[in-house]
C-alpha cells in the first residue's frame, strides 16, 4: 500500500515517536523511509551579521546530521532501506510546513508521517501548529503522532484499551466483557 514514506525530525521526543511509527509501517509494506529535517530561519536570524548567521547555520546543519545519523541506526535496526535529509527552509517566506510539503511532493512521497505537539490556547495561536499547517499543504496522506503515543508491536495487544483508543477516556470494553445478548443462528 504505501512504498515511500517521508517522516519529518525535529529532535523532540514525539518526532523519535513518530520516526517508529513510520518504521514500523515502512517494515510491514517494504516500503522506503525518507528522513527530513528542515533547517528554520527564525525572523531574529534576519538580524544576524554574517558571522553570526554562518555560526547559526553550521549548528543547525550540524544538529539535523546527528539527528539524521541516528535515524539511519534505527532504519538499519529493522532493516528499513531509505536517506536521510538536512535541507533548510527554501525562502525568507517559506517556513517548515511549506518546505516538508514541497518535500513530500517532490520525492513524491505516497505518506507522510509527524509528531504533532498538541499545543492548545494561546501556545497555539502565538506559535501555530507546524503539524497543522503541513497537513493543510500536504498532498499525499498524512499521519499525525500525538506526544503521548506508546505503539505496540504487530500481533501485540496494548496494555490499557485506553491506549487503543488513542486519547480517549472511553475506550469499548474487549468483546469478552461484553453481555452475552445476541445468539449466533444456525
Amino acid at each position: 500500500m504505501f512504498s515511500r514514506i517521508l517522516v519529518a525530525l525535529d529532535g523532540s521526543r514525539t518526532a523519535w515517536h513518530a520516526l517508529d511509527a513510520a518504521l514500523a509501517i515502512a517494515a510491514e509494506h517494504a516500503a522506503t523511509l525518507d528522513t527530513l529535517y528542515v533547517i528554520d530561519f527564525p525572523v531574529a536570524a534576519l538580524d544576524l551579521s554574517g558571522a553570526y548567521l554562518s555560526n547559526f547555520l553550521d549548528a543547525a546543519r550540524e544538529q539535523g546530521r546527528q539527528l539524521c545519523t541516528d535515524a539511519a541506526g534505527r532504519m538499519a535496526s529493522r532493516d528499513v532501506k531509505g536517506t536521510q535529509r538536512v535541507v533548510e527552509a527554501g525562502s525568507i517566506g517559506e517556513d517548515v510546513a511549506d518546505t516538508i510539503a514541497r518535500a513530500a511532493r517532490a520525492w513524491p512521497a505516497d505518506l507522510l508521517v509527524m509528531g504533532t505537539h498538541g499545543r492548545r490556547g494561546w501556545r497555539h495561536l502565538m506559535l501555530g501548529s507546524v503539524a497543522e499547517r503541513t497537513l493543510r499543504l500536504a498532498t499525499c496522506p498524512v499521519l499525525l503522532i500525538p506526544t503521548h503515543t506508546s505503539l505496540a508491536q504487530p500481533g501485540e495487544a496494548p496494555a490499557d484499551p485506553a491506549e487503543a483508543a488513542g486519547s480517549s477516556h472511553r475506550a469499548a470494553p474487549p468483546a469478552a466483557d461484553l453481555p452475552d445478548t445476541a445468539k449466533a443462528s444456525s
